[in-house]
């Protein structure tokens, strides 16, 4: 390696952007959100900044996050955005480009893949590599994936949910769906609308899914004071919502999870699966952090799951250590120059 050439590992996230520089751990951790004033087009602030403004922004400013169910939804402002987090991570003397290698779902077409990577280099990057997220999730999670033995990981991120079985370096069996953290909270915006005649913003319903959700009913529920607009009156208004009733809004989500975990163990090979019978279920992502989630998959498979160490951080760690061992995961690895 270069001492001029930086290596950067991007966790490109629905939800968050996070990066990773190799012997310094995680530098950035930013809502993947962009402002736009409407006029002229023109972008106006980025993560942390631009998050703040979601939902309270004038007319003539759009607060919205250009990645939608882990792909680019919007092509020039995820290339500002990546722009943006880049520059923020390199020191302001730099004049090398860095290498960079940015997380993509595994269900992903070639097409998706390449914007990615379009989007890194015009970003100012020197070369970009891309690697599908439950790689990256494994090897951040220290799971020995180049061993001759099966590993299954579930990655529950804001977009997707990426489910797969690895071995030797590479993904068996996966699958990707579109179901994850933000589904997970508009499910909680619809039930609080349906229930309650209450308006409530992305914000809060995370807020509500953090601070009492669980998969599971709870022998105890945790109550929260959710506030919001009334339908009826157009007034602001609070009321009580409780554990049990977050359990029942989110759990034709959470199955469509399961549905996804139960058919990649379908596809298994017999061999692995006793693998993973032993070894259980890694899960990382944020989302993964939802209470009793591990004990809701442990009912529906028979198989045991676990939280990661640092469940948010696996795919950026991955990202980085992948970059110091680029010969090690070159198998995994797509490559632009």
């Amino acid at each position: 390696m270069s001492i001029f050439t930086k290596k950067l590992g991007i966790d490109l996230g629905t939800a968050n952007t996070l990066v990773f520089v190799p012997g310094k751990g995680v530098i950035l951790n930013e809502p993947s959100v962009v402002a736009i004033s409407v006029p002229d087009n023109k972008i106006i602030a980025v993560g942390n900044e631009a998050r703040v403004m979601i939902g309270k922004t004038p007319d003539d400013i759009v607060a919205y996050r250009p990645m939608k169910d882990g792909a680019i939804a919007d092509y020039r402002v995820t290339e500002a955005m990546l722009r943006y987090f880049i520059n923020k991570s390199l020191p302001k003397w730099n004049i090398f480009k860095p290498e960079v290698m940015v997380s993509v779902p595994a269900g992903v077409t070639s097409t998706e893949r390449r914007s990615v990577m379009e989007a890194a280099m015009k970003a100012g990057a020197r070369a970009a590599y891309v690697i599908k997220e439950p790689i990256l999730a494994a090897i951040g999670a220290n799971i020995p994936i180049h061993e001759p033995t099966g590993h299954m990981i579930i990655d529950i991120g804001g977009g997707t949910t990426d489910v797969a079985v690895i071995s030797l370096g590479g993904i068996v069996v996966s699958t990707s769906v579109k179901v994850a953290g933000n589904k997970i909270d508009q499910a909680i915006i619809d039930y609080v609308k349906k229930t309650y005649n209450l308006a409530i913003g992305d914000r809060t319903a995370e807020d509500i899914k953090i601070t009492i959700g669980s998969a599971l009913a709870l022998g105890e529920d945790m109550v929260y004071q959710v506030k919001g607009r009334d339908f009826l009156t157009g007034l602001p208004r609070s009321s009580e919502i409780k554990t049990f009733e977050i359990v029942k809004a989110i759990e034709s989500e959470l199955q469509e999870i399961i549905k996804a975990i139960k058919s990649v163990l379908q596809d298994t090979p017999p061999e692995l699966a006793s693998d993973i019978i032993d070894k259980g279920i890694t899960m990382s992502g944020g989302t993964s952090l939802l209470r009793n989630l591990d004990e809701l998959i442990y009912r529906a498979t028979g198989i045991k799951a676990h939280l990661a160490e640092d469940p948010l951080l696996c795919v950026a760690r991955g990202t980085g250590i992948a970059l110091e061992h680029l010969d090690i995961y070159k198998k995994s690895v797509i490559t632009k120059k």
